[in-house]
């Protein structure tokens, strides 16, 4: 089996690399090199927290603790990789978490000065981390490189959240990387698509290009008005496999639009998982699960999130929901995984309409799936709860 290289991104707290993580992502999207930035400690970011407007970042965050469980969880992700993968450590790492640093296969260092330095080096001495790129990160002045072989070298400035970054520094960064994941590129998108377990296997960039939305290899951003024309595009109630990159809205109307046949998406953690309809219900104490729901006249608002900052596919049998009123629409909201809201986009597939909540939207929802007239699709509607 190839092995896809993990490079860990590694620094003291506030040193910008959560920033970091994001902006290679996008750099090395704009490049099509096939990819994915995982955030390997739970401090509640993701793209959105880069994305979304900084008051609604501060209004949902919420940080996780650390857990041998999730350190566990962490570590058989990144061994099971399926793609190459950038690693975000966190800032204070304990001995434990460190088994993190074992799971992956080359290290970025980014500091703010010689103590920080000092510690971090001898933290990727230790696990043997051969070093990639070496950093100082300052938030003001001039980015710079000192030297890019055999180890990338010099000053990167400018790691502000919400602020553009755009420097010396950072493209050549950019290019070790894409040097290193060059030799994994080949055809791997259609070794992903060819393993799908249904006949329909929907390339989602390649699709944008076939609509006439995106170049060929340029990043494609998915927009509400986009969804009826996809919808419309593909076959209903025909078993379905999505590949790509895509928002937890576009997944669950797919996922919608193939009910009652199976529909896959693909994780880069799992490979091709299947949606699963949850059973309605009261949880137990340790469900990997925790919802809240609220409602109006015309909704049920159901609020997703991961007491232990971590759920594993194997773990949807465990999982109960709320059973929507018959006449009701359903709002989802909540940071889990992609499969889980393909998981529930089905489970509410009897609601009149199915709409999810979308933190860059400023407190709005997507209409994902409709029977009503008054809820057309890709209709923003205002999500009840913010901090969801």
């Amino acid at each position: 089996m190839q092995v896809f290289p993990a490079v860990l991104i590694g620094g003291p707290p506030h040193s910008g690399k959560s920033v970091l993580l994001y902006t290679l992502s996008q750099a090395l999207r704009d490049l099509d090199v096939a990819h994915y930035a995982l955030r390997a400690c739970p401090d509640g970011e993701g793209d959105w927290s880069q994305e979304a407007p900084p008051p609604e970042v501060r209004a949902i965050r919420i940080k996780g603790e650390w857990t041998p469980a999730w350190v566990d969880a962490i570590c058989r992700d990144i061994r099971n990789r399926h793609l190459p993968l950038l690693v975000d450590v966190g800032g204070r790492p304990t001995a434990d978490q460190e088994r993190i640093f074992d799971a992956c296969t080359h290290a970025i260092l980014l500091t703010k000065d010689e103590a920080s330095h000092a510690e971090w080096q001898a933290r990727l001495d230790h696990h043997a981390l051969p070093l990639l790129a070496d950093l100082t990160s300052r938030q003001e002045g001039e980015s710079q490189v000192r030297s890019v072989s055999p180890i990338l070298s010099g000053v990167i400035a400018g790691l502000e959240r919400h602020a553009p970054v755009a420097n010396p520094a950072l493209d050549a960064l950019t290019a070790v990387l894409s040097q290193l994941f060059a030799p994994y590129q080949d055809d791997l998108r259609r070794r992903h698509l060819d393993a799908a377990p249904v006949e329909m296997a929907v390339d989602l960039d390649r699709l944008a290009v076939t609509l006439g939305w995106a170049r060929p290899g340029a990043k494609m951003i998915w927009l509400p008005a986009h969804l009826p024309v996809v919808l419309d595009y593909l076959p209903a109630a025909t078993p379905l496999a999505i590949y790509g990159r895509a928002p937890n809205w576009l997944i669950a109307a797919l996922a919608r639009l193939a009910h009652p046949a199976a529909f896959y998406s693909f994780d880069v953690r799992l490979g091709w998982a299947q949606a699963q309809p949850l059973r309605f219900g009261s949880r137990g104490p340790q469900a990997p699960l925790a919802v809240r729901s609220d409602e109006d006249a015309a909704w049920l608002h159901v609020a997703c999130s991961l007491p232990r900052d971590y759920m594993d596919y194997s773990q949807l049998d465990e999982v109960a929901v709320p059973l929507a009123p018959p006449a009701k629409g359903v709002i989802l909201s909540g940071k889990i995984p992609n499969w889980l809201t393909a998981s529930l986009a089905l489970t509410y597939a009897d609601a009149p309409w199915l709409a999810v909540y979308q933190p860059m939207l400023q407190q709005q929802a997507i209409v994902v799936s409709t029977g009503a007239a008054a809820y057309p699709v890709g209709q923003l509607i205002p999500c009840p709860v913010a901090d969801a």
